[in-house]
């Protein structure tokens, strides 16, 4: 283990029902505002996508976190900012959001891989769990209705989950490992947590990686049977990790990126070094395809992967949770965290060393892909920034949740050594990422 290349965080990029940006995101995110909005009347809906189409109306779950529309100076979103000309025809919605936010960890991180050698050794790592959903559908319908023929050949290239990766590679000629993830709403964090490996086993000096997702569509609300219900005509309290009101989740789209580079690559060029990437657990429940075990066993075991091989278990000062605000799966994750740290819960130790827990989900609802990339970035900033993000609407605690500090409404401020992020999906798959602050 001593032999492998340390991993650092150079660069940041974010698209999020927040704000096109990394520093209008995370102000929001610490202000204590939210970005989920009715799918069904106009307040809210304006510069949306939610206008260019209806069919909400009637659904069990009609809110959701929605990228906003306009110029990015504003914290919108606009592809001609972004993209260049043509792409917005070649790309879906999601792949525009991972460029988006690809170039912004690029500008922030100070990389461009001018020379062969440099290309050779940058790659890229970039999913989805869904990938083109919209498009999907459309050509679906369009096959029923015109046949064949009226299909467009853009179709296959646009839906495939890996585009989003493969468009970067082909925009700045990187020729490092070109690697797609696609594991539901983990696949944000194992492509960061794959790429660190990319790079620690010496197969290239720079990745960008995360998750992007775009799934926001009448048929998409009507297929997931996890997502809240009950509090449509409330969408800023719709989502409640831990709250005894949570009755599920809400859908989100938008992306998060990463530059992860190695350490001494890093420093040779003076990059500005956000943190250290110094664990990565992965595991699987073997239980169910959409629920966890009630113990948090496979979640458990992810943490403990991390810690392993961060060897910081004594110095986590805070835990960024999945908590998508559904009945089980918050309670399965607050029990993998007690059984991981027994001796940091409020009847143990002095409330200055109960351990901080939050999830990011009441402000900006599930991500599903991109969440474990969104999640890690905010994550990554808690650590670099001394300062740990609120879980929102989490006013009236379940009986469950009285061991930790949840960190409720408000941020606060607090020295974070090292952090872990969890990620769960569908599938039983589960995924923990450490980031540890870096000091010179």
């Amino acid at each position: 283990m001593d032999s492998l290349r340390r991993v650092v965080v150079t660069g940041l990029g974010l698209v999020t029902p927040l704000a096109t940006g990394v520093q209008k995101s995370w102000q929001e995110l610490i202000n204590g505002n939210c970005g989920i909005i009715s799918l069904v009347s106009h307040e809210g809906t304006e510069n949306t996508k939610t206008l260019a189409y209806g069919g909400f109306e009637g659904l069990p779950s009609t809110v959701a976190g929605i990228v906003k529309r306009g110029k990015a100076k504003e914290g919108g979103f606009d592809p001609e900012e972004w993209l260049d000309r043509g792409d917005e025809r070649k790309m879906a919605l999601f792949t525009q959001f991972a460029i988006a936010s690809a170039k912004q960890a690029l500008a922030d991180a100070e990389w461009s891989a001018d020379t062969d050698y440099e290309k050779e050794r940058t790659g890229v790592c970039i999913g989805s769990g869904v990938g083109g959903f919209e498009d999907v559908v459309s050509s679906t319908l369009i096959y029923e209705n015109q046949g064949y023929r009226k299909i467009s050949p853009l179709f296959v290239p646009r839906m495939l989950i890996n585009m989003a990766a493969g468009h970067l590679t082909m925009k700045y000629g990187f020729r490092g490992p070109n690697h797609a993830v696609a594991t539901a709403c983990t696949t944000g964090a194992h492509a960061i947590g794959d790429a660190s490996r990319f790079i620690q086993f010496g197969d290239a000096d720079v990745i960008i990686a995360g998750g992007s997702e775009s799934c926001i569509h009448p048929l998409s609300l009507a297929g997931a049977k996890s997502l809240m219900t009950k509090l449509n005509d409330r969408p800023r309290e719709s989502s409640r990790p831990f709250d005894r009101e949570r009755d599920g989740f809400v859908i989100s789209e938008g992306a998060g990126v990463v530059v992860l580079e190695e350490l001494e690559h890093a420093k040779k060029r003076g990059a500005r070094i956000y943190a250290e990437i110094c664990g990565y657990g992965l595991s699987g429940d073997a239980y169910r395809m959409t629920a966890p075990p009630e113990d948090g066993s496979g979640a458990v075991l992810a943490m403990k992967r991390a810690l392993h091989h961060s060897r910081s278990g004594n110095e986590i000062d805070y835990v960024n949770a999945h908590a998508t605000s559904t009945i089980l799966g918050d309670i399965a994750e607050n029990r993998a965290i007690a059984s991981v740290f027994p001796n940091r819960v409020i009847d143990k130790v002095n409330m200055s060393n109960v351990l901080a827990v939050s999830s990011n989900k009441g402000a900006i609802g599930h991500l599903l892909g991109a969440a474990g990339a969104v999640e890690a970035i905010f994550t990554i900033l808690a650590v670099y920034e001394n300062i740990i993000p609120p879980t929102l609407n989490l006013q009236n605690p379940d009986t469950e949740f009285r061991q930790f500090n949840y960190v409720p409404l408000a941020a606060q401020q607090k020295v974070v050594r090292a952090a872990l992020t969890n990620s769960f999906g569908f599938g039983g798959v589960n995924a923990s990422l450490c980031f540890r602050k870096f000091e010179r």
